[in-house]
């Protein structure tokens, strides 16, 4: 306890220090920024901490983050959409639609309208290909319509021209950029004469994900992360403060962390006749086809019962997950109970022992991170648990654009607005 006391007052310490050093957030000259438009100007920034659970904010190093809870709005948590994984909840946010109406059904996916390529993460000439991100409109796509300029950092498809239209300020993702630059470079957005800086940005961080899956989430290195992070969006707040910029800012994760170990794996082939399948997806969940001629039979050895899995053919996913009807969704999918893993073979897979996500949404180790400040939302304001898609169209009235249909509503929101 004493040394939990200890480090909690030695991040409380350094976030004041932060916060009024000059250094660690450039201030613009004089002739950057017109501080009487800042009087009027209140930017909308979406900031994701990608793997961020909400009960990080309990560590004692988060004090930024729990100042800006504190004084403005959070939820008691945020409902991830299903698959929990990063690319299609990072689309719901910034769309209103669940992955099987924005089509960014898995970080992994094949689509037979775009044959001979397989969609992944590390596949960036698909990942800027217009034709997998086409199926939904993100925000600053409809912003830059509405003649609203956009500064996306890093958001998942902001690289690709979707519709036709790239952000304003926008830049190829590269995970060798500090959070710090990241930060920056935004700022240097926010620097832009009044005319043309933008009215809504994004920026995101994928450092606590990333120590999550390798250590898993219990740990002194996750920890660590956190805390570290959380430097960033101190950054953030004192180089919005230099600039005299009251913006809207809304933080969010896409999903949780759970805790995997390899005592805790389920081998594919040990259920199914290898010669029957093709594995489009594996790990928390897992997304498989069957080969020519082979669905009864993959079909008499996936819908049998299994410890620790449940296995649908697409069309009977339970309803509630609101997932099956996208063509690029396998025509088999099982889950995993959380904590155990799925993998193809009985040789080799992934190493386990650490952290994953991708189960079942509504598992409390999934929920997600919501957390808003600015002078559009209230003051010590906890709001009762709602869906992500809910998110898309708060940051569509904060923009004052028209949002388009979606699976999500402003309602369970609205009670935290200054705004009608």
């Amino acid at each position: 306890m004493a040394q939990t006391n200890l480090r909690t007052l030695i991040w409380s310490l350094l976030f004041f220090f932060v916060a009024g050093c000059s250094p660690i957030a450039p201030k613009p000259s004089a002739d950057q920024v017109d501080n009487r438009d800042n009087s009027d100007y209140h930017p909308v920034i979406l900031v994701s901490l990608d793997g961020f659970k909400p009960d990080y904010l309990h560590r004692g190093v988060t004090p930024n983050l729990n100042q800006l809870a504190a004084s403005g709005v959070r939820a008691e948590t945020m409902h991830p959409s299903f698959p929990s994984i990063t690319f299609p909840n990072h689309y719901t946010l910034v769309t209103g639609l669940r992955p099987d109406r924005n089509g960014i059904v898995g970080n992994t996916m094949e689509d037979a309208n775009i044959p001979g390529v397989r969609f992944s993460l590390g596949n960036h000439a698909a990942v800027i290909d217009h034709r997998w991100w086409d199926q939904a409109e993100p925000i600053w796509v409809t912003a830059e319509k509405h003649k609203v300029t956009t500064g996306i950092m890093f958001w998942p498809g902001s690289e690709a021209a979707i519709h036709g239209v790239l952000p304003s300020e926008f830049k190829a993702f590269d995970g060798k950029v500090t959070s710090d630059s990241r930060v920056d470079t935004m700022l240097s957005w926010l620097d832009k004469p009044f005319a043309i800086r933008p009215g809504f940005l994004t920026v995101y961080f994928e450092e606590v994900d990333h120590a999550g899956h390798e250590f898993g989430p219990d740990t002194e290195q996750a920890t660590n992360a956190v805390a570290h992070l959380d430097l960033a969006i101190g950054r953030l707040i004192a180089g919005l403060q230099s600039r005299h910029i009251n913006a809207n800012i809304v933080i969010v994760s896409d999903h949780g962390m759970a805790a995997t170990s390899s005592d805790r794996t389920i081998h594919l082939d040990q259920i199914a006749t290898s010669s029957s399948y093709r594995v489009i997806t594996s790990g928390t969940y897992a997304g498989i086809d069957a080969n020519a001629g082979q669905e009864d039979a993959l079909a008499n050895e996936l819908l049998r019962t299994h410890e620790h899995m449940q296995c649908w053919k697409k069309e009977n996913i339970p309803l509630r997950f609101h997932y099956g009807k996208n063509p690029r969704v396998p025509r088999f999918v099982c889950l995993a109970d959380v904590g155990w893993l799925i993998v193809s073979g009985s040789k080799g897979g992934r190493q386990s022992n650490g952290g994953s996500h991708g189960y079942d949404n509504l598992s409390s180790e999934m929920q997600a991170l919501f957390i808003a400040n600015g002078p559009a939302f209230k003051k010590a304001i906890v709001l009762p648990a709602f869906d992500n898609v809910d998110v898309y169209p708060l940051l569509m009235k904060l923009i004052n654009v028209p949002a388009l249909p979606s699976d999500g509503t402003i309602l369970p929101i609205q009670p935290a607005l200054t705004l009608p």
